[in-house]
């Protein structure tokens, strides 16, 4: 009978104590994209903005950390993890302290553009801290069980964060509480997050490529959000779509004969990662829907308060987080991707048809709180899955970039979801009105909840198109375990040379 020896325990105690820093960190950059929207109103009140000018406080945040995610993730690759981690957390904890402290609208901004360029660092580092740390199956599924659930979960956590510390504090400290949470994570990430020795020659960094993607990614989150503003009309926002498409086109032309490439192409056009990816866009842009629209629904049209509005998401995240774990450990080693991601968007799709029957007779208990429990089960199902299966196998130089492309997904699908649903509800919204003149306080109440069911259809439609792309795409799953198998022996082999690399040293 073999036992575990004490090194082995004292390894495997320190791998869970990563993934909790790892945890706060992810947390804290995900809740941070809802938290702040919640504040806005009051913010707005405090330094005096217009409407129109309000949208960049998120904007700047999307912007930033949107375009310049590939970049983080890369050097991350080459300076290492832990440094880019700390560095990362240091950034964003300055960062919401000088947002919090702010005493106008430009450092304001200024101070929510440098939290998304921190961010960009900070979001895909902690995954790749993850994906190196975890490489015995077993644990790995586990761990990203965990990790998936707080990606899922934080948005909701934001919303009742943020509607805890505006009503009883102050919205400063939507931002201030990042900087509690990055003292915990520096401390943590100081004494328990490994350093990784390079035993190969640090490769250059892809400037050309660098500036075509982050200059990419940068028009297209701006051009979506352009659209929410302005309009499909606007010609600006057909410009820097278009220019995103061709900026687009030369990096991948680029990286086909870039002799130390940004994103080598190989890591993207993997079969199982490429659904992976596409699986965490499709997810990252109907939970949109779920958060933004249902958000807007309990306060506006059911008058359920910020703090009371945070609370009634708590059932999804308990759902979420039980079908997270549920799927790590016992149903994805069993089934593979290739069932559990097309089962938790069909689900999903379920859940925001079951929403669309939401109207202003609506309770929270018989009509609102099951789809919403539903919604945390598929997303439980679908966020672990996916996250393990987009960094699985990738060589370990190149984790943090094939990381960051899970945040960019992520990010992409959100901003995008952002200006179509919200230019399909105004639309709906504006076409109820005039169909029902003369406007009364009633008629536009009914408006918006048509509006919403719109946006509602529109997601469920989107999650029901990635259960058969998801179907089609993921490989089976003996294909998936030896690929588990083969990185797992790759990571022993790695550790192996690190071992002879400082013995030699020594």
């Amino acid at each position: 009978m073999s036992q575990t020896s004490p090194a082995a325990t004292a390894a495997s105690s320190r791998r869970w104590l990563t993934l909790a820093i790892v945890a706060l960190a992810q947390l804290m950059v995900v809740l941070d994209a809802t938290v702040v929207n919640i504040a806005l109103p009051a913010a707005q009140a405090d330094l005096g903005f217009s409407n129109g000018d309000r949208q960049w406080v998120v904007t700047a945040y999307s912007l930033a950390f949107g375009s310049l995610l590939l970049l983080g993730g890369r050097v991350s690759d080459l300076i290492g993890r832990k440094p880019t981690f700390i560095i990362g957390l240091i950034g964003f904890a300055a960062a919401s302290a000088l947002g919090g402290a702010a005493d106008s609208f430009g450092t304001l901004v200024a101070a929510r553009a440098l939290q998304g360029l921190f961010g960009a660092l900070l979001a895909p580092t902690a995954l790749a801290v993850l994906t190196t740390t975890f490489t015995i199956p077993k644990e790995r599924s586990r761990a990203f069980g965990v990790f998936g659930a707080i990606a899922g979960a934080g948005g909701a956590v934001g919303l009742l964060l943020g509607g805890y510390l505006t009503q009883d504090f102050s919205w400063r400290w939507n931002l201030y509480i990042n900087v509690f949470f990055a003292i915990i994570a520096v401390i943590g990430a100081i004494i328990f997050v490994p350093t990784i020795k390079r035993t190969t020659e640090r490769p250059k960094l892809d400037i050309p490529g660098t500036i075509m993607v982050s200059a990419a990614l940068f028009s297209l989150v701006y051009g979506f959000s352009n659209a929410e503003t302005n309009g499909w009309g606007d010609f600006f926002t057909w410009g820097l779509l278009v220019a995103s498409g061709i900026l687009f086109i030369a990096f991948v032309l680029w990286q086909r004969r870039a002799q130390h490439p940004l994103l080598p192409l190989a890591i993207i056009l993997n079969r199982n990662r490429g659904a992976a990816y596409l699986s965490v866009f499709i997810a990252g842009s109907g939970m949109f829907a779920v958060f933004l629209f249902l958000t807007y629904f309990l306060q506006t049209s059911l008058n359920f308060s910020p703090i009371t509005t945070g609370l009634s998401f708590l059932p999804m995240i308990a759902c979420l987080v039980l079908a997270a774990q549920l799927g790590t450990n016992i149903f994805v080693p069993r089934f593979g991707p290739k069932v559990m991601v097309p089962t938790g968007m069909l689900m999903a799709s379920a859940a925001l048809l079951w929403m669309t029957r939401l109207d202003l007779s609506s309770t929270y208990a018989a009509n609102i709180l099951p789809p919403l429990m539903l919604m945390g089960l598929a997303m439980g199902t679908i966020m672990p899955a996916a996250m393990q299966t987009a960094t699985l196998g990738v060589d370990r130089q190149f984790a943090g970039v094939a990381s960051a492309m899970v945040n960019t997904s992520q990010q992409v699908g959100g901003s995008i979801s952002t200006a179509l649903l919200n230019t399909l509800v105004a639309t709906a919204v504006t076409n109820y009105i005039a169909s029902n003149l003369p406007a009364s306080p009633a008629v536009a109440a009914q408006a918006a909840v048509n509006g919403y069911a719109l946006a509602y259809a529109c997601a469920s439609g989107l999650f029901f198109a990635g259960a058969v792309m998801a179907a089609l795409l993921f490989k089976r799953k003996a294909t998936v375990q030896a690929t588990a198998h083969a990185a797992h022996a790759q990571a022993e082999k790695h550790a192996e040379n690190d071992r002879i690399a400082e013995a030699a040293v020594v």
